[in-house]
């Protein structure tokens, strides 16, 4: 029989997301939460969740108790005491080990005596020949003797500051295939205009806005224009990403192009998306999972409320992420467990042959997707004929969803679905111009029962109050990357559940299923609290240039667990797909 494990785990405002990674991984009997703010901010909630769920006795999770664990303690009991590097302080100030390496553990058959030491106006108790360092976080790493989390740059987000950016402009002639085209964009070239954020603690961030070739440039300027008013930025904690993103948004010389809207905007949603990149990175853990156990406060704080408070304020947003936050564990573990459902685009591409449609859409079907979308607006014949074989491939319990991509006026739109009814279409996509809130809120009452669907092109948070505020949508479908980034799809998930509209994101483009998978994942654990009838789009083209792809499995998403937004692209990709010096475009 082996002797009890135990730990000391000290969290602390933003710097509780690597402990409870470790408290996953390890293998123990009994842990003691510690610091002074695992009671008065709740970020001891999660651990105590986790530690419950594995049976972790919990000996305690009040402040200035550090010494509870000694003094606890039976004989035969195992310590383990483990310091990370304390993220306030300079890197020569704080203990370091190689990041392959474990850190030293102490181990002893009986309770170590304590001392006490002070701090300012208050004594605590620690046990003696330990080493306090403020803010640090004590685990106790895995048996195996690896650090679970990461390494020390992981830890150091409160001091990070921008040091540098990088652009590129990366296209893939996906035009040559006819990939992604449809009926207002027959011959895309899956672009992105990305960005590399360098911080100097050596972490990193990436982002990118996408495109479909010609213009990308622009957007690289765009991004290029940022760099000014980024360099030297404080990005180490969820409040400096939201002061950087209301001194970027506000900044009067650049909202000058917008406002709020454009290649600006977007290019702006790109530098904050590699923040949270960076952030995340930097906590160890994923960003949906970063984001759902942040704060009501934190969350809320990264929301711009002008020109929304008279659909959503401040309290009735704490309020709603308030309602989730009791039961977000529970939520986080079965999205573990049971991924996010999808549905797929690509059967439906209007360049295709009818054979490689069916087929296509077949093979959707064998690999478990429920919903499958083609693309209309060409020509009513051929959207009819396709219609009716892509129905008699899958059978009568598959939904079909349509897109037509901005092609029609009112009366065009309405005249389209019925068209198509017999094959029994579950949602109209962009039926019109995304910017005409009152012609969607027509085809909507027109086309009833099939839903009216809109957001790709939906150009800021006040587009998407306009259209709930109408009635215009039954679907929401914002875009990770052309809104200002996280910062206003968090505004826009809580926007859609204030009014009750189901929100199923755009995928269809280089990357978007790799960041889109993170927001619809936060927002099931930490805002919506449902799947009901809600689907991330999957296109099945260019996932191979990421370090970390988006993986459908039986038409779920996988949950990813890897650190960061996936943004990441291999190197060798961004050099063989420049533009228009890499070697594919020779």
């Amino acid at each position: 029989m082996r002797s009890t494990r135990r730990a000391k785990v000290r969290c602390s405002p933003s710097r509780w997301q690597a402990p409870l990674r470790f408290v996953r991984e390890s293998d123990l009997d009994v842990g003691m939460l510690a610091g002074r703010w695992t009671l008065l901010d709740r970020t001891g909630e999660p651990l105590l969740a986790e530690c419950e769920r594995r049976g972790v006795s919990v000996l305690a999770a009040a402040p200035f108790n550090s010494g509870l664990l000694s003094r606890s303690a039976r004989a035969g009991d195992t310590h383990f005491n483990y310091e990370a590097p304390d993220p306030r302080l300079p890197p020569e100030s704080s203990p370091t080990w190689p990041a392959t390496t474990a850190p030293s553990c102490r181990t002893s058959p009986s309770p170590s005596p304590c001392s006490t030491r002070r701090r300012g106006d208050r004594h605590r108790s620690v046990p003696a020949g330990a080493r306090e360092v403020r803010g640090a976080v004590a685990v106790h790493p895995r048996r195996r003797g690896r650090v679970a989390g990461g390494s020390e740059d992981r830890r150091r987000s409160a001091v990070s500051t921008v040091s540098s950016i990088t652009v590129s402009d990366i296209r893939f002639p996906t035009s040559r295939e006819l990939d992604g085209s449809d009926a207002m964009n027959p011959d895309p070239d899956y672009s992105a205009a990305y960005v590399r954020l360098a911080c100097d603690d050596d972490t990193e961030g990436d982002g990118f806005v996408f495109t479909i070739g010609r213009g990308n440039e622009v957007v690289v300027t765009a991004l290029q224009a940022v760099e000014s008013l980024l360099v030297g930025r404080p990005v180490g904690t969820p409040h400096d990403l939201a002061e950087t993103a209301r001194a970027l948004l506000h900044d009067s010389q650049l909202r000058w192009l917008g406002p709020e809207k454009g290649v600006m905007h977007m290019a702006i949603g790109a530098v904050l998306n590699a923040l949270w990149d960076r952030q995340s990175r930097a906590a160890g853990v994923p960003l949906w999972e970063y984001l759902a156990f942040l704060s009501p406060e934190e969350l809320v704080d990264q929301v711009d409320f002008r020109y929304l408070s008279d659909a959503l304020d401040r309290e009735q947003a704490l309020d709603i992420l308030r309602a989730a936050e009791p039961t977000r564990r529970e939520r986080a573990e079965h999205l573990r467990s049971a991924g996010y459902p999808a549905y797929t685009t690509s059967p439906g591409w209007l360049g295709y042959s009818d054979e490689k449609m069916v087929r296509l859409a077949r093979e959707a079907v064998a690999d478990g997707y429920t919903q499958i979308k083609l693309k209309v607006g060409a020509d009513a014949e051929d959207d009819a004929r396709r219609m009716k074989l892509a129905r008699e491939a899958v059978g009568p319990n598959i939904r079909i969803a349509i897109d037509a991509n901005q092609r029609w006026d009112v009366e065009d739109a309405v005249g389209a679905v019925h068209l198509l009814a017999p094959w029994d279409p579950y949602w109209i996509e962009e039926p019109t111009s995304p910017d005409d809130v009152l012609a969607h809120a027509a085809i909507r009452r027109r086309v009833a029962p099939v839903k009216v669907a809109t957001g790709e092109h939906a150009q800021n948070r006040v587009v998407f109050k306009q259209l709930l505020q109408a009635k215009a949508i039954d679907v929401l479908q914002l875009d990770a990357a052309r809104v200002a980034g996280v910062n206003e799809n968090i505004a826009i998930l809580l926007l859609a559940h204030r009014f009750g509209v189901p929100v199923c994101p755009h995928a269809g483009g280089v990357g978007l299923c790799e960041l889109v998978q993170h927001l619809s994942m936060f927002d099931y654990v930490s805002v919506s609290r449902s799947m009901d009838d809600r689907v991330v789009e999957f296109v099945d083209h260019l996932h191979q240039h990421f370090v970390e792809p988006a993986v459908v499995r039986d038409g779920r998403y996988v949950t990813p667990t890897a650190p960061g937004f996936s943004a990441r692209m291999h190197d060798a990709s961004r050099e063989r797909f420049a533009y228009p010096g890499g070697a594919a475009w020779a």
